[in-house]
């Protein structure tokens, strides 16, 4: 019988698609896998998955607009009801191991411990945004003057502490939706910390990251990425954790790797969800257009720009002469959680008032030069195609991993948490990108984004350097990091 492993994501696409392509390739080594998940987000589990002999899928049942914090206890009820011995439960399971996101740890890892089944971290972001927030903590910042480098040792000098990085926004916390927002640990625009828990969202700049405490139980951890890009950071976390650590990705759909330079359908690999296009309007569109000459404009599901930023955008995209794309999300532009967060769906409507901005009467006066999408996109589809010459991005991990691979390069603005850091290895490391500003902490204006715009549309070289580095994934999934990792499961525990 083949040793079973546990996985438990957070909340969100963002995190669970990539704990989706780690079981396939844990089940793929022969390994039993049981994802556990939240029943507000089961419907984002493709057939597929489902489908597979040796992954087996626990919902977990969760309200979808609950109390403060019952998601949480609702969800620690259920594992331990997983793995509690009872008359309907004579055979509880007992996992050689469970990977755990490290966004959940605080709230899953005791009950583990009480079955006594090993942990595994998992970071569903890059190890670059982990090893800046532990060797930031280290450099003791705060004091920085401007024009002042200040190296982080046993870093790349590249990735060096300037005055800049302390100019980051500062994030409210936004007023609670009816019945109080669930927690959410790692990555919230200045959500209030929960009762008896670690704050949520990221660490403030220069302070203890949160999982430096949360990884002291772990066996090991493992990180959404490869030695290709980010050997340096995942060296330097080992180093300093003490635990082995692995890049197990970048985990993203087997069709990816698979589809080379030719054009890839997210219909074929993400269920649909609601849009204004169909994706044989964005291929006909993007048809019309030259080779390299589209910038792609999206932030993701879960963040953005404030409701100013998004009219200032609106306003340098209608001036620049550049053919774009521009995906808009319901509530764009509005404070507040992820709909994600909430149980919602992403790309799905609202409340009235929660529309959020839209560019009317953008797409009259732009013409054809000009896609606006309301809604879901088919962003593999995008940046897979031709056409498409640059991305402005939050640079979320996901999206950031999916354009490097296509060979996209970036105009970078990000929102808050490791999208800083990400922007970062991004702009400085892998020099495929530019900063949309120097300074995060002002409002991002329509010259900022326009000049932003031209530079990055204009460098040729850049776009070299950007299909250098994409080339390093038309060879498919790197496997040896994940064939390291079953090694070390088989000898340790199976």
């Amino acid at each position: 019988m083949s040793p079973e492993i546990c996985v438990v994501p957070f909340f969100g696409q963002g995190h669970l698609f990539p704990c989706m392509e780690l079981c396939n390739h844990l089940a793929s080594r022969n390994f039993t896998v049981t994802l556990l998940i939240s029943s507000t987000i089961a419907s984002s589990v493709p057939f597929s998955l489902r489908q597979n002999p040796l992954i087996r899928i626990i919902e977990i049942s969760s309200s979808p607009a609950p109390p403060p914090h019952a998601p949480h206890n609702e969800l620690v009820q259920g594992l331990e009801n997983i793995f509690s011995r009872g008359p309907d439960n004579p055979n509880p399971a007992r996992p050689v191991c469970a990977i755990i996101d490290v966004m959940t740890s605080w709230w899953t890892a005791h009950v583990f411990k009480k079955f006594e089944v090993p942990t595994v971290a998992f970071f569903t972001s890059g190890a670059c945004s982990a090893a800046l927030e532990l060797a930031t903590w280290k450099a003791h910042p705060l004091d920085l003057k401007p024009g002042e480098i200040r190296l982080l040792p046993g870093l790349p000098e590249d990735v060096a502490l300037t005055y800049s990085d302390l100019k980051r926004r500062r994030h409210d916390p936004p007023p609670p939706p009816l019945g109080g927002e669930p927690p959410h640990h790692g990555g919230g625009a200045g959500f209030p910390p929960a009762p008896g828990g670690p704050g949520m969202g990221p660490p403030k700049f220069g302070e203890q990251p949160p999982w430096v405490e949360e990884v002291r139980e772990t066996v090991a951890l493992v990180i959404n990425t490869c030695d290709d890009l980010e050997r340096p950071f995942i060296d330097y976390i080992a180093d300093h954790i003490g635990k082995p650590v692995w890049g197990v990705g970048p985990l993203l759909p087997e069709q990816y790797w698979k589809s080379g330079g030719s054009l890839l359908h997210d219909r074929d690999v993400r269920s649909n969800r609601r849009s204004s296009v169909t994706e044989e309007e964005v291929i006909q569109w993007l048809d019309s257009k030259p080779r390299g000459s589209v910038l792609y404009v999206s932030f993701g599901t879960e963040v953005g720009p404030t409701m100013e930023e998004y009219q200032q955008l609106a306003h340098a995209l209608e001036s620049c002469e550049q053919p774009f794309i521009w995906v808009l999300q319901p509530g764009s532009g509005r404070p507040g959680p992820p709909r994600m967060i909430l149980g919602g769906e992403a790309g799905s409507g609202g409340p009235e008032g929660e529309e959020g901005y839209f560019p009317h009467g953008l797409d009259s006066r732009v013409g054809k030069r000009g896609l606006i999408i309301r809604g879901w996109a088919p962003q593999l589809l995008i940046l897979s195609h031709p056409s498409t010459g640059g991305f402005l991005s939050h640079c979320g991990w996901n999206s950031t991993v999916e354009a490097i691979g296509r060979g996209v390069p970036f105009l970078v603005w990000p929102i808050r948490g490791d999208q800083y850091h990400d922007a970062k290895l991004v702009v400085t490391h892998l020099k495929v990108g530019y900063m949309i500003c120097d300074d995060l902490s002002e409002r991002v204006t329509k010259d900022d984004i326009v000049k932003g715009i031209q530079r990055l549309m204009g460098d040729k070289e850049m776009k070299k350097t950007a299909e250098i580095l994409s080339a390093k994934f038309q060879q498919g999934f790197p496997r040896s990091s994940v064939d390291a990792f079953k090694d070390y499961i088989n000898q340790r525990f199976a």
